[in-house]
C-alpha cells in the first residue's frame, strides 16, 4: 500500500513505531528547514469557478525575512518527457509503466510529461514572471551523457539568466534500469558507490553554478511505495500484500531505506570534503511526512501517534540527526532493520546543512496489537489514515479549470502558519510549492493536477497560468 498522497481517498492501514515527537523535532531546529508543500487538502473535484482574491495588502512576502526563499519545483521523470531523446537510458519508471499499465490510474507513462526538456526556456520565463527566487528540479541519472549534460548546463544557465537560482535534487526515483537489472538497485549495497560516483560527476559538472543540493527526494516514498506495496517502481511486494511478481514487504523496504541513507551519506561526505570549500554550496536531504494525532486521549493511542511519526518522519530524519533509527523502530522491526557501523553513524550525523520537509496532511493514529505473520511496514504501527488533489477533467473549459480558488486558500493558509512558525523561532529558510506545472503524477498518471501552471494535454501541452499563479505573483511582487 502506498502512502496516500492524493486527494479523495480514505484508507485504513495498520502502522507501528515510537520515540517522542520533541526528540525528533528539537535537534532539527539547529538545521535550516526548507518546506516543500504538496496539496493534500484540495478536494477531488474541480475548484469553484470564482475569481481569485488578490487582496494581499496585509499579507505578502514583505512580512517574511528578506533572505526567505520562495520557489516552485518539478522532477525529471514527471516533467521532462523526452524519453528516447539524446541518449537517455531507460529508468525503472519507464519499465514499470510499460510492463504494468494497470498500476497507473489512466495507464499512462512519463514519456512526454510536460515536455519540460524542450520547453524549459518558456517555463523558466514563467517562473521569473511570477516573481519567484528559485527553481527546484532533479537530474536524471540516465541522462548523464554529453547531450544530457548539455541540457542540464543550459537549464542551469537559463535559470541564472532569469535572476533565479537552482535547487537541485540528485535522485527523484528514476533509478537506471541497467543498474536495477545488474544488482537489484537499492536492494544492494553496491548502489552506494555508484551513487557516490554519480554525485561526484554532478558536483564536478554543475557545482560551480549550483549552490543547493538535495541528495534524495523522499526516500521514504521510494522505499515504501516501491518495495512494501508495489504501487511505485520497481513494483516489488510480498504476495500477501499485492499483485507483485517478486519482493518481500517484511524486509526489502528496510534494506532499501538503509542503502538510501548510506548513499546519501556517501554523497554528502564527498561534497563536504572535496567540493564545499571551493564551491561554497550546501547539501541536505528532503524527507516527507504526515503528522499524527491520537485517535483518543488514551496512553496507548498517544504512543501510537508518536510511533507513527517515528516511522514516517524519524525513519530518515533520525539517522541524519542522531546517527541511528528511532528506538521504536529498532524495538518493533528488530533484526529486519539493518545496523549502521560506528563510522556510518558518525557520517550520517554530519551529513546535512539543511533539512527539506515535504509535508502532506494529518492523520489519526490508533493503537493496534503486533502481528507475527505477514509483516509489512504498516503492521509495525496502527493508524487510520484519510486524505484528499484536484482531479483532471478534460471536459471542463481551460478558463474554468484555471480558477483554482482552493489552491489559493491552501497556499495562503500554509504561508500564514509558516510565518507564525518563523516568529516562534523555527529556522525555516524557504517555501517551494509543488508543483510548477501539471505533469505525470506517478501512479495517478495525469488524472490529478498539482501545478500552478495548467498544461493543456489536448492542445500541444500549451501552458496557462492558473489563478493561483496570479495570486502568488501579487503576493510576491505586490
Amino acid at each position: 500500500m502506498s502512502i496516500p498522497q492524493r486527494e479523495g481517498s480514505v484508507l485504513e492501514v495498520p502502522l507501528g513505531i515510537s520515540v517522542s515527537i520533541p526528540s525528533i523535532v528539537e535537534p532539527l531546529l539547529d538545521h535550516p528547514i526548507s518546506t516543500i508543500t504538496h496539496e493534500m487538502s484540495i478536494p477531488r473535484r474541480v475548484a469553484p469557478t470564482v475569481a481569485p482574491s488578490h487582496d494581499v495588502s496585509s499579507f505578502n512576502r514583505t512580512l517574511f525575512p528578506s533572505s526567505f526563499v520562495f520557489g516552485l519545483g518539478s522532477s525529471a521523470y514527471q516533467a521532462e518527457g523526452a524519453a528516447n531523446v539524446d541518449g537517455r537510458g531507460p529508468c525503472i519508471w519507464d519499465t514499470f509503466t510499460q510492463q504494468h499499465p494497470e498500476k497507473i490510474w489512466d495507464r499512462s507513462t512519463g514519456d512526454v510529461g510536460a515536455d519540460f526538456y524542450h520547453r524549459y526556456k518558456e517555463d523558466i520565463k514563467l517562473v521569473k514572471e511570477i516573481g519567484l527566487d528559485s527553481y527546484r528540479f532533479s537530474i536524471s541519472w540516465d541522462v548523464v551523457n554529453p547531450l544530457g549534460v548539455k541540457f542540464y548546463n543550459n537549464l542551469i544557465n537559463e535559470i541564472h539568466a532569469n535572476g533565479l537560482f537552482p535547487f537541485v535534487t540528485l535522485f527523484h526515483w528514476d533509478f537506471p534500469q541497467a543498474l536495477e537489472d545488474e544488482y537489484g538497485g537499492f536492494r544492494s549495497h553496491k548502489v552506494v558507490e555508484d551513487f557516490r560516483k554519480y554525485a561526484d560527476f554532478c558536483f564536478k559538472s554543475f557545482g560551480d553554478r549550483v549552490k543547493h543540493w538535495v541528495t534524495l527526494n523522499e526516500p521514504l516514498s521510494y522505499s515504501l511505495n516501491g518495495y512494501n506495496g508495489g504501487s511505485f517502481a520497481p513494483g516489488r511486494c510480498s504476495k500477501y500484500v499485492g499483485n507483485c511478481s517478486a519482493g518481500d514487504s517484511a524486509t526489502e523496504p528496510y534494506i532499501v531505506g538503509h542503502n538510501l541513507l548510506l548513499a546519501h551519506e556517501s554523497a554528502a561526505t564527498l561534497y563536504k570534503t572535496k567540493y564545499q570549500a571551493r564551491q561554497k554550496g550546501r547539501i541536505g536531504i528532503t524527507n516527507p511526512t504526515h503528522f499524527f494525532l491520537p485517535k483518543s486521549n488514551t496512553a496507548a493511542d498517544n504512543k501510537a501517534a508518536s510511533r507513527a511519526l517515528d516511522f514516517f518522519f524519524g525513519w530518515y530524519a533520525h539517522p541524519v540527526t542522531y546517527g541511528d533509527y528511532p528506538e521504536s523502530m529498532r524495538s518493533s522491526v528488530g533484526a529486519r532493520l539493518p545496523a549502521f557501523t560506528k563510522a556510518e553513524s558518525e557520517g550520517l550525523k554530519n551529513s546535512i546543512d539543511f533539512l527539506g520537509v515535504n509535508y502532506y496532511t494529518t492523520y489519526y493514529a490508533e493503537h493496534a496489537e503486533p502481528v507475527t505473520t505477514n509483516r509489512t511496514f504498516y503492521t509495525d504501527i496502527l493508524a487510520t489514515l484519510s486524505s484528499i488533489a484536484e482531479s483532471r477533467n478534460d471536459s471542463i473549459p481551460v478558463d474554468t479549470a484555471r480558477k483554482d480558488a482552493i489552491r489559493i486558500r491552501y497556499h495562503n493558509g500554509h504561508l500564514r502558519f509558516l510565518l507564525q512558525a518563523i516568529k516562534d523561532g523555527v529556522n525555516v529558510k524557504g517555501y517551494y510549492a509543488w508543483s510548477f506545472s501539471d505533469s505525470f503524477e506517478w501512479d495517478a498518471g495525469y488524472t490529478v493536477r498539482f501545478g500552478l501552471i495548467y498544461v493543456d494535454y489536448k492542445n500541444n501541452l500549451k501552458r496557462y497560468p492558473k489563478f493561483s499563479a496570479f495570486w502568488l505573483k501579487k503576493f510576491l511582487l505586490g
